[in-house]
């Protein structure tokens, strides 16, 4: 996947990943505080989540990448709430996503980061539960860029019935 080549358009060579939207009892969300590896000074906070691998569903990839990531595997896998293509640079090459975004609901809220690849383990600082309050109140990047709204309509209304598609982002 070479920058520029309009896939994100057209849906050529998107990396499929799920992403979960992880809700503890008190409605705080899990994020992922994340860096470039060349550059740690560059930071930003997202959700667990990533590219499947073999011929595992989205579903299936949620769950796994949750577990390796969070360490939770306790969770109550609701439906595909968001949906984004989004295309951005990280540790040397340029992402191009189409990404699916889970609402989930856990108890367990210990984590623990024992399951991080190589990658992971070069580009991230830990992890954190949020309220809407102190995620409104960040200064780093959170992605999807629209988080705190969205979360606050999540929260607020529930889960839409059709998962709503963000605007694609390009980073």
């Amino acid at each position: 996947m070479s920058e520029g080549t309009g896939a994100e358009g057209r849906g050529e060579d998107l990396r499929k990943v799920a992403r979960v939207v992880l809700l503890d009892p008190h409605d705080r969300i899990l994020l992922i505080h994340g860096f470039e590896p060349e550059d740690p000074s560059t930071t930003w906070w997202f959700t667990p989540g990533g590219g499947l691998e073999g011929d595992e569903s989205r579903e299936q990839a949620a769950r796994r990448e949750l577990a390796e990531e969070t360490g939770i595997t306790q969770v109550e896998l609701g439906p595909v709430v968001w949906r984004r293509v989004c295309s951005f640079p990280f540790d040397g090459r340029r992402w191009h996503q189409d990404e699916w975004y889970y609402l989930a609901r856990t108890e367990q809220t210990a984590t623990w980061t024992g399951g991080a690849t190589e990658l992971e383990r070069r580009s991230v600082t830990g992890l954190r539960w949020w309220t809407l309050e102190e995620l409104a109140a960040v200064r780093e990047p959170v992605y999807p860029s629209q988080l705190v709204g969205l979360l606050r309509r999540l929260l607020d209304e529930g889960p839409p019935t059709v998962p709503v598609i963000l605007e694609t982002e390009r980073v």
